[in-house]
């Protein structure tokens, strides 16, 4: 009930900014609505990092080993591979601009997954290379390369703001979100054994921020439109323990599953 009692706080508080444009001043009607998509997609961005800045915080996994080389996994793990990453040959589906960020961003993600799991890559790297060339998206020059573009860090979200491509980083940070969602989905005491009940309360309070905003952002862009309701399920994630966010991807399973279709077109 406390998330619903901020949410509706939040709501009211976007409402009356909105609530004293003249119908006689275009100009002034169309500089406030400047500055409240401007706040929105400032509130997406700070929950999406309040989300990372919770995973910094976590013991790795007993499955993740740190190397001087960076994260691997362990023998043992690397045994079993994953069967439920992407195909790259959904790149080859994906026909609107939005679709090829939602499909690079997923792509990545499970490149980078498959790669920790010692499976090939290659046909990933060609797909990610082919959607990136096709987007054109100068913003992509701020990374050191695009197989971290799912990590939205603040080089991307400043360069793709300053190159008027801001609308797409919220579809690239959608499509991470829900893949990572789908894939902890499929074996959740492997990838929630890190989880502490503060965690899973702090991750799903903001995903549900997350969602309330996009769907305000969604009446300034209609492409984010289609974003929004492939996000709408998660709003049934709103767990205070580790149990209880166990019981609720069970339960969403299937919808997390939709929401991930949603997204890459598939």
């Amino acid at each position: 009930m406390k998330k619903l009692s901020i949410l509706a706080v939040a709501a009211i508080v976007f409402a009356a900014c909105g609530g004293n444009k003249s119908a006689n001043n275009a100009e002034e009607a169309d500089t406030l609505k400047s500055f409240e998509q401007e706040q929105i997609e400032a509130s997406i961005k700070m929950h999406f990092d309040s989300i990372a800045a919770e995973f910094s915080k976590m013991e790795q996994p007993a499955f993740v080993k740190e190397t001087n080389n960076g994260i691997t996994l362990t023998k043992e793990e690397k045994q079993v591979k994953p069967t439920y990453l992407l195909s790259a040959g959904v790149a080859e589906e994906a026909t609107t601009l939005a679709e090829k960020y939602r499909v690079l961003s997923a792509l990545n993600v499970d490149k980078r997954i498959a790669a920790l799991y010692e499976m090939p890559v290659e046909d990933y790297e060609k797909a990610i290379t082919k959607l990136a060339a096709d987007i054109d998206d100068p913003s992509f020059k701020a990374l050191d390369n695009t197989g971290s573009i799912f990590e939205t860090s603040q080089a991307l979200y400043t360069a793709m703001d300053e190159n008027g491509r801001i609308n797409y980083f919220w579809q690239i940070a959608s499509a991470a979100l829900i893949e990572q969602l789908y894939i902890v989905s499929q074996n959740q005491d492997k990838f929630l054994s890190s989880f502490t009940d503060e965690t899973a309360a702090n991750v799903t309070f903001r995903i549900i921020l997350i969602l309330d905003a996009t769907n305000r952002l969604s009446l300034y862009d209609p492409e984010i439109a289609p974003v929004a309701e492939a996000l709408t399920p998660l709003e049934h994630l709103n767990a205070t323990t580790v149990e209880e966010l166990k019981a609720q991807m069970s339960e969403m399973k299937d919808e997390i599953l939709a929401a991930r279709k949603a997204l890459i077109n598939k």
